[in-house]
């Protein structure tokens, strides 16, 4: 009778400690990163929230695209945020050839599913190139669109372009973004300089319109207008959480909490947040805290 109970007291333990590991291991979290602003606040974004959840989470940020994407397929991270065209130019290789947002997203989770890696909803959050003009150009020029934009240079008008040599030299970059809307900017009006130097000049009037990324804090900070792809030249950038499959079937729970984090992405969000960060000067942890908690969410 001893030995049966004592049996029964060692299977209960061994039952107990199992369960403590699987819940403890189901409850760490490494949340991933690249090295720059927005990546930094959406990693510590989530971060916080998911430690609001109850998960241990650690964050690993500061790497390389090829790093983090590296360190996700091999167990090393759990899930970051990737961007769409991203995934389907540089991972998978794909041509863009003016494919809707929607197909890009499609493409790269079916993809990635056969090897691990689960894309939940992208957010409207669309980090690609754009051009941008001031604010006052915009409204007295009636620059909306790049359809605007080209009309205004056919009329004759003598602007003049900020770009980083990346953009003037690459295949899908200027040329071809000129080819697809009818205009050409004369090359002695194409002022090439480092893509941050770009935002300066063209808050200073030194060009007329600018080489941005459409998340940049400094498109809300200088007044800056971006102005539409109503041809849908540049590839969607849509900022997505992706998390390994094994993950998110340890802690299916995941797929609510960074859908909901996800919805809460669009461009003028991101805007406003990198910008807290880049031109107002205040921390990441800062910004994503009075975020969560604006939103209720803290």
């Amino acid at each position: 009778m001893k030995k049966t109970f004592s049996r029964i007291c060692f299977a209960t333990l061994m039952l107990f400690t199992i369960f403590m590991v699987t819940t403890a291991f189901a409850g760490s979290l490494v949340v991933g990163g690249k090295g720059f602003t927005e990546q930094l606040l959406l990693a510590e974004i989530t971060g916080q929230y998911l430690t609001s959840k109850g998960y241990d989470v650690e964050l690993k940020t500061g790497m390389g695209t090829s790093l983090v994407r590296g360190a996700l397929e091999n167990k090393q991270v759990d899930l970051y945020w990737e961007y769409t065209g991203t995934a389907f130019l540089n991972f998978h290789k794909n041509k863009f050839a003016n494919q809707p947002g929607k197909e890009i997203y499609d493409a790269v989770k079916t993809k990635d599913a056969e090897v691990g890696i689960v894309w939940l909803n992208a957010s409207a959050a669309n980090n690609t190139y754009a051009l941008a003009v001031r604010q006052e150009d915009s409204q007295s020029k009636g620059l909306k669109t790049l359809e605007d934009l080209a009309a205004k240079l056919k009329e004759g008008d003598k602007l003049t372009l900020g770009c980083n040599i990346e953009f003037y030299k690459r295949d899908d970059g200027l040329k071809p973004l000129q080819k697809a809307y009818g205009f050409e900017f004369p090359r002695a009006n194409v002022k090439r300089m480092e893509t941050g130097l770009v935002y300066k000049a063209l808050k200073e009037g030194n060009v007329d319109v600018g080489l941005v990324f459409a998340t940049d804090g400094r498109i809300p900070a200088f007044n800056f207008v971006v102005l539409e792809d109503t041809k849908n030249y540049f590839p969607a950038y849509a900022i997505t959480p992706t998390i390994r499959k094994e993950t998110l079937e340890a802690n299916p729970d995941l797929a609510d909490h960074l859908n909901t984090l996800s919805a809460l992405f669009d461009d003028a969000t991101m805007s406003n947040l990198n910008a807290q960060v880049d031109v107002d000067k205040k921390s990441v942890t800062e910004v994503a805290k009075t975020f969560l908690t604006s939103k209720g969410l803290m």
